[in-house]
């Protein structure tokens, strides 16, 4: 052997690949990156869900699991951490104990500066985990199980990204999309002035922004993905927990990325996280009268008929509805990824965050029917006539309307009876007439916060400012313009990417501009901090991002009012015990699938089951749909309850006896691969003498086959 000739060789082939190491941009790391995703679900059955304010709207199942999704970024001196969770929103407890978990771990890494948790607002999870009473009102009151469900998933993910750092890169990319979206109060977007409006094509925000993390070795680590829309396309009959387009958008994102991986299994982690949503609605067909079919007036009713105003979206159904969203996000995201015009992010990373009492705040607000400045101020929380009318995505109770600028002498004695506005306060949220004066109500707890969190990252050339609400969309383009003026004060560069992340570490409902709450539709009756909260809310951001820029300390301003879940009121009915029906046992298959399916059908068995809050499965799942490997005859899961065409549904049979039983629903995608299968159910039972025990059920096996394409067959179902 010609040892000098392959000494040689090998230095050639070192340097080369110095060389290479040099000048391939791709081995350049500009940040070290840490992706996360962990499992959210909170409990599936008989827990109220946040969103609609619908008492009646308890869970009874899961379609699509939950999941808190977390990216780390480091650039050596500092480091920002961006959750996106998919929950309806986050609360000052949830975050506090997020970061008291994480404290114990790692000390004062991870820290109320550094750590920006954003809820997706899905409407479809279960709520009684705000603590504030206005939000737990309508859940029955606090729900531990979905606190600590929420808390755990956001902590397991920032410690799973926090494993997963890496030497990365980071791009920023932006498109558009059309008929995703439509503005559900355009009268109150009318409002605003027609020199403003004129700025813009669209009543919506139609631009999508991808923010890519692709690791030194060019692997993928991840994608957030920023688009205005609610999640709101299962809407409030819906009692299968859902995390809605949004999540259903990352399901199809990580599939693609993740292989084989199962869902929430795999290394790659894709957020569509929430930005300036308020008044953005995904049921594209728009509002009609509920039966007759019939055009909605401008104050969202039905004229003559006592039906409901009520929007739909693109499908035939609202599970429809929600893939069409949900792979037109993920269609252009996926564009995004793969062609989109990519900036490299580079530059240090400086956050600021501070707390801030708004109803001491003032701002200064140009008045353009005076044509003078005035000085304004917030006011102590409340809630309008409006807010009970609920959108055209959820209607409300009662006879409320939208646009109400007049108040009821019935609603306003029993408004009094919980607690009266004072003069001021009337004044101060003028023309909102005060429906709920939750900043005067103190039982048995704070009704709603004052004290809200305001934060903003700048990572190199992006800017995420973390607000702690539902901007509308003229809001978020005046927030976004008010950073960028500041930001170009100082630095005089105008190629900052400002970016609005909704609903981050507080929620304190809408923020709508001071023209559109004139209108009092349901988001400005949900301003709760008077008409000029986003008037302080540009000036609050403006002084971060000067302070970030000029590495100014911010005051940490007035800490929020903790309150602890052992003084939580719950009025939410214990699991008490679980039974069978004479002759059978728990995890026994009922109803079994037909011997013999095909690609498309539905499948549907059914087991004797224990309640679903025995235990919420985290990161498990309470099915598997299973193929059989006939190479060496061993099972495969193919499906779980995370995956879109499964459905696992709860249903009691006898409250006295305590029996229930669980459906599982599977629709058979169009390429499955051919074989042998089986479902399976996983379950825990309470017994009645004490102590929680597991079981599970398996159905007979069934094969699915290619049909005849001369055969006439009826669907399966």
């Amino acid at each position: 052997m010609d040892t000098k000739r392959l000494q040689l060789n090998d230095l050639s082939a070192l340097w080369i690949v110095f060389i290479l190491f040099i000048i391939t941009p791709s081995c350049h790391a500009s940040y070290s990156i840490g992706v996360g995703i962990a499992d959210s679900t909170g409990p599936s059955a008989e827990i109220v869900f946040m969103g609609y304010a619908k008492m009646d709207q308890k869970g009874s199942g899961i379609h699509l699991r939950t999941f808190s999704r977390a990216f780390i970024i480091d650039d050596g001196e500092e480091r920002f951490v961006f959750v996106s969770v998919d929950s309806s929103m986050v609360g000052y407890e949830v975050r506090k104990a997020v970061l008291k978990k994480l404290h114990s771990q790692y000390d004062n890494l991870y820290t109320e500066k550094n750590v920006m948790i954003s809820g997706t607002h899905t409407h479809s999870s279960p709520g009684g985990f705000m603590m504030d009473v206005l939000f737990d009102l309508t859940t029955y009151g606090f729900s531990k199980e979905t606190f600590n469900a929420i808390v755990n998933g956001i902590t397991n993910s920032i410690q799973r990204a926090h494993d997963a750092v890496v030497p990365g890169r980071i791009f920023i990319t932006q498109g558009e999309i059309f008929d995703a979206n439509i503005n559900r109060s355009p009268l109150a977007y009318l409002n605003n002035p027609k020199d403003e409006r004129d700025k813009y094509d669209h009543n919506v925000d139609t631009t999508m922004t991808q923010m890519q993390f692709i690791g030194a070795d060019n692997r993928p680590l991840g994608v957030i993905n920023w688009f205005a829309v609610h999640p709101t396309s299962m809407n409030n009959t819906n009692h299968l927990i859902s995390s809605d387009n949004v999540g259903y958008a990352s399901v199809l994102f990580e599939k693609m990325m993740n292989k084989d991986s199962l869902i929430g299994k795999g290394p790659f982690v894709a957020s569509f996280a929430s930005t300036n949503l308020g008044d953005v609605s995904p049921n594209t067909r728009g509002p009609k009268c509920e039966f007759s079919g019939l055009n909605c007036t401008e104050q969202s009713t039905c004229p003559g008929k006592k039906e409901m105003c009520f929007a739909s979206g693109p499908g035939k159904d609202m599970f429809e509805s929600t893939s069409i969203i949900a792979t037109k996000l993920f269609n252009k995201a996926t564009d995004l990824w793969k062609n989109g015009r990519q900036k490299e992010v580079i530059g240090p990373i400086r956050v600021v965050h501070q707390y801030v009492d708004m109803p001491t705040e003032s701002a200064t607000f140009y008045n353009k029917t005076t044509g003078q400045f005035e000085k304004v101020h917030g006011c102590l929380p409340a809630m309008g006539y409006s807010f009970a009318a609920g959108t055209t995505d959820g209607p409300g109770s009662f006879s409320f309307q939208q646009g109400t600028t007049t108040s009821n002498p019935f609603w306003n004695a029993v408004r009094n009876f919980l607690a009266a506005p004072t003069d001021e306060d009337i004044r101060c949220h003028s023309p909102k007439p005060i429906l709920l004066a939750t900043g005067r109500m103190k039982f048995p707890y704070q009704w709603q916060p004052r004290i809200v969190s305001t934060q903003v990252a700048f990572i190199g050339n992006v800017i995420i400012a973390g607000v702690p609400g539902e901007f509308t969309t003229m809001s978020g383009r005046r927030l976004r313009e008010a950073i960028k003026t500041a930001t170009n004060s100082v630095t005089y560069d105008e190629d900052y990417t400002v970016i609005i992340a909704g609903l981050c570490n507080t929620y304190s409902d809408y923020i709508t501009t001071p023209e559109e709450y004139q209108i009092q539709r349901y988001e400005g009756a949900s301003t709760i901090f008077g008409p000029h909260t986003l008037t302080i809310y540009l000036k609050l951001y403006q002084n971060l991002v000067m302070s970030a820029i000029q590495k100014k300390e911010v005051n940490p301003g007035p800490s929020p009012q903790y309150l602890s879940s052992k003084k939580m009121i719950s009025f939410i009915t214990p699991v008490l015990f679980d039974a069978t029906n004479w002759g059978y046992n728990f995890g026994d298959c009922v109803e079994q699938p037909n011997s013999v399916v095909y690609p498309g059908d539905i499948v549907k068995v059914s087991f004797i089951s224990g309640h679903p809050r025995n235990n919420l499965m985290t990161d498990k799942t309470y099915l598997t749909i299973e193929r059989l490997l006939t190479n060496n005859n061993t099972w495969i899961t193919i499906a779980t309850d995370a995956n879109w065409e499964t459905k696992f549904e709860w249903v009691r049979k006898s409250v006295v006896l305590g029996s229930s039983q669980v459906y599982v629903t599977w629709e058979i995608p169009e390429n499955v691969k051919l074989g042998e299968y089986r479902i399976k159910h996983f379950g825990y039972y309470r017994y009645i003498l004490g102590g929680i025990y597991p079981y599970q059920g398996t159905t007979n096996t069934f094969k699915v086959v290619q049909p005849d394409p001369n055969m006439c067959r009826k669907k399966n179902t």
